[in-house]
């Protein structure tokens, strides 16, 4: 099975920026071990099952949690049986159709 959620998770009351505190929960992600990819809207990650995927969005809450009064974020799932590797297959398809993209 293959999981991939993108999310993004955010204080909304530490002012304009906040990489402060996403670089945190990215830290956490990098440490975790999925593949990921950090987009300039969000993060997606790779796990195999949808239990895996929460404990990372639960992981990043408790790491805003002490330093917020309110936490923002958007979560989107694409869930597959029988697959693995979709973060990079799914990009590689699209470029076997029209050569390189950015990513």
């Amino acid at each position: 099975m293959s999981v991939l959620m993108e999310f993004a998770m955010f204080p909304t009351d530490k002012g304009e920026s906040v990489s402060a505190y996403v670089s945190r929960i990215i830290q956490m992600i990098r440490d975790s071990g999925y593949p990921y990819q950090l987009t300039a809207m969000g993060t997606i990650i790779e796990t195999d099952n949808i239990e895996k995927a929460l404990e990372v969005v639960q992981k990043a809450y408790h790491i805003l949690e002490p330093h917020s009064n309110r936490v923002y974020s958007t979560i989107k799932f694409d869930i597959r049986k029988n697959a693995t590797n979709r973060l990079e297959g799914k990009i590689q398809s699209i470029q076997n159709k029209i050569g390189n993209v950015n990513h």
